[in-house]
């Protein structure tokens, strides 16, 4: 069995309404993969079957040769995988501080605890400006930047990331795509990227997964799929 994270034919519904049909995928250590797809098109459902918010009816994830499906959220990120949601999610009247104190809810308290918050801010200086401000004042670009230093904050092997470019200014896209690369080289981390913007999606990623009303309709290498005419039609408006 697979050592990084694995999903074989899981199958997610919402009441009457499939969500997820089949869905096999794979992420090996220190790989950036990327789902790309239209709103609706099952990004989110895989993340959440990952993380244990929506059990599959059908399908097994495996985690480190170990399957976690039906494992709790906790349990989950204990075993080191770790989610940064759609839409930011911070707690916005709490400091930047604070919020990063609550990501490492799982580390042993006292000192190691703050020193895990230093390291998050020396990994985003522009977060240790902003240290003791409301994380809901912060501009959009700065609250997905916590979003996902919070995430970190649980030390995980695997990073899922949900839209994060969702709402920001080109040049913010641009600086959040950097940071991913960053992660991913300079900690090593596997990181799932959810996008609707596909450029961004298969311009960083190793590996990528095209999904379509809960089904995966094309899989290649990135710069493979950026050259694939369906996908310049359907997703690059080339």
């Amino acid at each position: 069995m697979s050592k990084g994270l694995c999903i074989r034919d899981i199958h997610v519904e919402y009441g009457s309404r499939v969500a997820l049909s089949g869905i096999s995928l794979d992420v090996a250590p220190a790989q950036i993969v990327s789902l790309v797809g239209s709103n609706g098109a099952g990004k989110t459902s895989t993340l959440r079957a990952i993380m244990g918010l929506r059990s599959p009816s059908k399908g097994e994830i495996s985690f480190g040769g170990a399957r976690i499906d039906g494992m709790s959220t906790p349990e989950i990120v204990a075993r080191g995988i770790a989610l940064s949601p759609e839409g930011r999610r911070v707690f916005p009247r709490m400091s930047v501080h604070d919020n990063l104190f609550v990501g490492g809810y799982l580390q042993p308290q006292g000192a190691h605890l703050h020193k895990s918050v230093e390291r998050m801010f020396d990994f985003f200086p522009k977060l240790r400006q902003r240290r003791s401000q409301m994380a809901g004042s912060l501009s959009g670009g700065e609250q997905q930047m916590l979003a996902i230093a919070r995430a970190l904050m649980a030390a995980p092997k695997v990073l899922l990331l949900d839209e994060p470019s969702l709402g920001l200014a080109p040049i913010m896209v641009q600086e959040i795509g950097r940071l991913i690369q960053t992660i991913n080289k300079e900690q090593g981390l596997s990181i799932v990227l959810v996008e609707q913007n596909a450029s961004l999606a298969l311009r960083l990623c190793h590996y990528a997964y095209v999904l379509e009303n809960g089904r995966i309709a094309l899989s290649g290498p990135g710069p493979e799929l950026v050259k694939s005419d369906y996908v310049q039609r359907a997703y690059l408006g080339v």
